[in-house]
């Protein structure tokens, strides 16, 4: 192997790492059976999102991922592999992909890493059902809201009855 090409891997595992080091959840999939329109239509999907989608060999991933959060994705390394990165929203590349699996019937999830957890595909498939951050803040909220209006309502009521 030429030097040239052992910088090469090694500036590919480098990237590899620096991807993982920032992501607050990492998953898995099989891509095979896409077609080039659908496989560039999924990336834009994704790349709306902030998600990072990138196609690496299993080789260069095990290697950067050793001794990390990451590394137990390496037994689910095993034929063609692409990643999904992002650095803010854990569910999101779980909850896209899944929208995308469902609709093109091919691809499957192999595993994921989300929040420093470890998650094989039938978990990673879980959390895709789970609504985006944004949703469940505003279902929290909405829950917080109803019994306390409810209280300042039911506290005027009160209030109007002994005015009169």
């Amino acid at each position: 192997m030429s030097i040239q090409s052992q910088a090469k891997k090694q500036a590919t595992i480098d990237e590899i790492k620096g991807k993982f080091d920032s992501a607050v959840s990492v998953v898995v999939i099989d891509y095979i059976g896409t077609t080039v329109l659908q496989a560039d239509a999924m990336r834009k999907k994704l790349r709306e999102a902030d998600i990072d989608y990138t196609v690496y060999k299993n080789t260069l991933v095990k290697r950067a991922i050793e001794g990390t959060a990451f590394e137990e994705l390496s037994k689910d390394l095993d034929g063609p592999s692409a990643f999904a990165f992002s650095s803010d929203d854990a569910t999101a590349p779980a909850r896209i992909l899944d929208g995308i699996i469902k609709e093109y019937k091919k691809m499957n999830f192999k595993a994921g890493v989300v929040e420093g957890a470890y998650y094989d595909a039938s978990s990673i498939e879980a959390i895709a059902s789970i609504p985006p951050r944004d949703q469940l803040i505003a279902k929290f909220m909405g829950s917080i809201q109803s019994p306390v209006s409810k209280a300042v309502r039911t506290f005027q009521a009160i209030a109007d009855a002994k005015a009169e």
